[in-house]
């Protein structure tokens, strides 16, 4: 709704990049400004002109860099790396953080100046755990994403799967939500998310177990020593991961690295 809403909206996660990566990406840099620099860059900043830019995780910048994005903020001004010419530039920054910046300040860890500059109105989102009535909205806006990504028909969650949803106290906030809805669309056969598919720590049931492949036997085994057993172990264990991994790799179509990422 304001005047820079059909101005460009640029993002940059301040912790995804090292310090001189991440100067770079936010400053541009000329051609030939260090080994690799082979043609000029435009930075975030440059992008943004006359819209907003938004830095994600600014709590992890470093000194340096907080200094430079003090002056942008002050000046409106900064030259690209390994540049002369000085660049004006109209953004609104807009910056978030999951760490305590008042108590980085009083560390010494994060500028006082820059702090007091960014806190010129502050929007704090209360943690999952103060908002439950938000969890099963995103769960279904997770489990929606994920069943187009899987090529899934699921249509929601089991209400004991539901209850269990929002009685967890989601110490990992949203991310900890979407990993969760990811894997247990990945692993449910159905077409509603039942407790089972959720993992331990929000059954609070004490059983860690999954079920067992077909090939693994649940029963005893008669072995010779323990030596025995430990091959037995070994042997189904293998089994198992190996069904697990062959099941990933079904539900993501072969993609390898996606498999991986939700097997982590």
């Amino acid at each position: 709704n304001s005047l820079r809403a059909g101005r460009n909206f640029v993002k940059v996660n301040c912790a995804a990049l090292q310090e001189n990566l991440l100067e770079s990406e936010l400053f541009g840099h000329e051609k030939g400004a260090f080994t690799g620099a082979d043609r000029q860059r435009i930075g975030r900043f440059e992008q943004a002109d006359g819209g907003s830019l938004f830095l994600d995780e600014i709590g992890d910048m470093s000194p340096s860099t907080q200094a430079k994005i003090l002056r942008v903020l002050q000046e409106h001004e900064f030259e690209r790396l390994g540049g002369t010419r000085t660049l004006k530039v109209d953004v609104r920054l807009i910056a978030a953080t999951n760490r305590d910046l008042p108590a980085m300040v009083a560390g010494g860890q994060f500028r006082e100046d820059l702090y007091y500059r960014l806190n010129v109105v502050t929007v704090e989102t209360p943690p999952l755990r103060d908002r439950k009535e938000d969890i099963l909205p995103l769960a279904m806006h997770f489990i929606r994403k994920f069943s187009q990504e899987l090529k899934k028909k699921l249509e929601g969650v089991t209400p004991e799967a539901a209850k269990m949803l929002t009685r967890y106290n989601w110490p990992g906030n949203i991310r900890e939500l979407e990993n969760v809805m990811e894997r247990a669309v990945l692993f449910c056969d159905g077409q509603h998310l039942t407790a089972a598919n959720l993992p331990q720590e929000l059954r609070g049931d004490g059983n860690t177990t999954t079920p067992l492949p077909p090939y693994v036997s649940a029963a005893p085994v008669n072995l010779s020593g323990e030596a025995g057993l430990k091959e037995h172990v070994k042997v189904a264990m293998s089994r198992l991961e190996r069904d697990i991994v062959s099941r990933a790799l079904t539900q993501t179509n072969g993609n390898v690295t996606h498999a991986a990422r939700l097997l982590k």
